[in-house]
């Protein structure tokens, strides 16, 4: 078998491991002045007034309901289309997730449905719209309809740091942004997220209830002339260390080029498959719009079985994921919710066809012409009917 062809390489450097090392040769591990210099390098890459260092995507998402005064009793709005983290992060703040079905051609969930779902549902508080694959979703028009029901608007951002739609990027018109650096994400430290808002209030609450709920963090007790500390708030154990805003930092700038470096591997792929009879497309960046183009997904034609497409290019030394099977068929949210495939039909549909395929900066074009002869011969010769 040729050489294998990776779902995904990470694209730490020499400079960035070096970061990290020095950290561990050091005396202060866990959030300390790396973590104050990721956030200030960040929030400027951002435009944005604060960030906040945290373990997760999934806690920027929790802490930002919990701010926000979500809890027993409250809905919340987002989309099946998503992973499973969205939803979760709902349900763990105490909330309900109520899901609103996603445009058949961007997987985004669109302004005006949720509208819809709004006027049916006093019990709606918030809204958590995801930026899928990278593009962004209409957020003048989802800051209009938060302000106009007096709800909260949480973005999760974490296929998106790069991206921009109407002139506005992540977190510029929400209450509260939320960003994933997970391992496959388009910076890493393997684990990690942050949050970003607008508010110096929002801030210093997240950093608080990042570390317990304590009021003096580790390393200002151990800076500073000793000073009591005191819990102030129920609080989490969310908080960045200094290991991880050392691998993160430098990684920061090189972001825009890899976007760009990405987006060129991605048409590509559309131009080398775009004659395949059945073989359907995310809806491409519009021209209003910057993509953090961090994930390709193709929709396989209906008489296809996908998990034996899959099986068929792994065969063939191709990395290949779904994202995502829809939230709302996954076993815990069917018994819980008791919720059917197809109550949200474009979402299931998505669900059932998309495969990610490999797309990263140090895939080359040449393995990107592999891929697709793969996926060419693999469907014109197809035995896995459904």
């Amino acid at each position: 078998m040729k050489n294998k062809i990776e779902f995904y390489k990470h694209n730490l450097k020499k400079e960035d491991i070096q970061s990290a090392v020095n950290v561990l040769k050091s005396i202060f591990l866990t959030t300390g002045p790396k973590v104050n210099e990721f956030e200030e390098k960040f929030a400027e890459y951002l435009e944005i007034e604060n960030v906040v260092g945290l373990t997760s995507c999934t806690a920027a998402l929790h802490l930002a309901l919990l701010r926000h005064g979500i809890g027993n009793g409250d809905e919340v709005i987002t989309t099946p289309m998503t992973f499973v983290a969205t939803a979760s992060a709902i349900i763990q703040a105490g909330a309900k997730p109520v899901f609103v079905d996603v445009c058949p051609k961007s997987g985004l969930i669109l302004p005006d449905d949720v509208e819809s779902a709004i006027k049916l549902n006093s019990r709606i508080k918030a809204i958590i719209p995801v930026h899928l694959y990278g593009r962004m979703v209409d957020m003048k028009g989802f800051s209009k309809l938060a302000k106009r029901y007096g709800v909260t608007l949480i973005e999760d951002a974490a296929h998106c740091i790069e991206g921009k739609r109407d002139g506005v990027r992540p977190g510029q018109l929400s209450d509260a942004a939320c960003f994933s650096f997970y391992a496959t994400k388009a910076m890493t430290c393997g684990e990690g997220g942050a949050i970003a808002c607008r508010s110096s209030d929002d801030a210093s609450w997240y950093r608080s209830a990042r570390h317990h709920g304590i009021s003096k963090n580790a390393s200002s007790r151990y800076t500073k002339k000793y000073e009591h500390w005191d819990m102030e708030m129920m609080g989490w154990k969310y908080n960045m260390d200094d290991i991880q805003a050392a691998l993160l930092i430098n990684q920061i700038q090189r972001l825009d080029e890899y976007r760009e470096k990405r987006q060129t591997l991605e048409n590509l792929y559309r131009k080398l498959l775009s004659d395949i009879d059945g073989l359907d497309f995310i809806e491409n960046t519009q021209s209003d719009e910057i993509s953090g183009h961090h994930l390709f997904t193709v929709l396989l034609p209906h008489k296809i079985s996908r998990d034996y497409a899959m099986q068929e290019l792994q065969r063939n030394g191709i990395g290949c994921a779904v994202n995502y099977r829809a939230v709302h068929t996954l076993k815990y949210f069917k018994e819980t919710f008791s919720y059917r495939p197809e109550d949200f039909s474009n979402a299931y549909d998505i669900g059932n066809r998309t495969i990610s395929l490999p797309l990263y900066p140090k895939l080359t074009k040449k393995e990107v012409v592999r891929v697709c002869e793969s996926i060419k011969k693999l469907l014109i010769n197809s035995i896995f009917f459904l």
